[in-house]
């Protein structure tokens, strides 16, 4: 399983596209960059902090791959892996008993079942989620917490487990537009990793939702090639707790403390040897969270500042990290 993860300003974004499996764009005008049409994608509306206007995230395999589609799945295949994508616009009047954004998530999750059982390559190894107005209420329900129970629902009918076993995930809030998901794929699955620091998601009391989030907080796929390390978004979280509220440069430190604790379950990688995605909630906070990831990294490994809504309206950064995907 070979594979690479590059941060491409979108200026150098338009060629050397053959042997890409998937891409994300993000920005606030993500649909400007062209993207050949045969490569699953998703366009996030979400303001870059530092660097270009726009960064193309592309996920690279060993081999041109087999571009397909099953559903509403744009899918790619190679040596092993998928990348899928799709989005799911929230129909203005859903189903009796459901908000418009369960039913989309209900819907996006089944079609991404039915493509993962199409293609041979049933287990996930990370999946991406990008909501609007994620800590929004309606119906007297906050919006995360509405994905979640539609999530649930659609992994139980589909026979998916929902502790455990479960992939390394990330659900941010993005500008207006879809519901935007993007994921990877293998034949076997991989290894699923908790933090001894943390309550597992799937855990959590209720007092965070009717229904629990459901991922693991890493993935690590070993192979022969290498292994290759998914660490889902984590924050400033310890038990089950939001540590710091208020503090963004406290909160990135105890968020950088929860990654180094994954880490030392899966050695040889380090801070330093990972690519970062990080969600600031504040645009005002960036310069404070800079410096706390600057002096715990260094200036090798590549990072990207995204403007996000975290799950948890107390939370300020969110930081989500692979190893093993850098050039080869």
């Amino acid at each position: 399983m070979r594979m690479r993860l590059e941060y491409v300003e979108s200026e150098r974004a338009r060629e050397g596209w053959s042997d890409v499996l998937g891409a994300a764009v993000f920005g606030a005008d993500p649909l400007a960059e062209p993207i050949p049409a045969e490569v699953p994608h998703a366009a996030v509306r979400m303001p870059v902090l530092a660097g270009p206007p726009r960064w193309v995230e592309r996920w690279r395999g060993a081999e041109p791959p087999q571009y397909t589609r099953v559903g509403a799945v744009r899918l790619a295949c190679a040596g092993g892996l998928a990348f899928g994508a799709l989005s799911a616009e929230e129909p203005p009047e859903p189903p009796a008993g459901l908000s418009g954004l369960e039913a989309a998530t209900e819907w996006a999750y089944g079609q991404i079942q039915a493509a993962l059982a199409a293609c041979g390559r049933p287990h996930l190894l990370r999946i991406w989620n990008y909501l609007p107005r994620i800590n929004a209420e309606t119906g007297g329900l906050e919006r995360y917490r509405q994905f979640n129970d539609a999530r649930r629902r659609a992994l139980l009918s589909s026979g998916r487990l929902i502790r455990g076993p479960v992939p390394a995930a990330s659900a941010l809030g993005c500008g207006h537009g879809p519901l935007s998901i993007y994921f990877l794929a293998a034949p076997e699955a991989p290894r699923f990793i908790e933090n001894p620091r943390q309550v597992s998601a799937y855990h959590y009391p209720r007092q965070y939702g009717e229904r629990a989030p459901i991922f693991s907080r890493a993935t690590l796929v070993e192979a022969a090639r290498g292994a290759r390390l998914f660490i889902s978004g984590t924050s400033s979280i310890v038990g089950h707790r939001t540590m710091h509220a208020g503090d963004p440069a406290a909160q990135t430190r105890e968020t950088l403390t929860n990654i180094e604790a994954l880490l030392a379950q899966t050695p040889p990688f380090t801070l330093e040897s990972l690519t970062y995605k990080i969600y600031v909630r504040h645009p005002a906070d960036l310069p404070l969270v800079q410096r706390e990831v600057d002096a715990a990294l260094g200036p090798r490994p590549p990072r990207v500042y995204l403007q996000a809504d975290v799950c948890r309206a107390d939370l300020a950064v969110e930081i989500e990290a692979t190893g093993g995907c850098g050039e080869s």
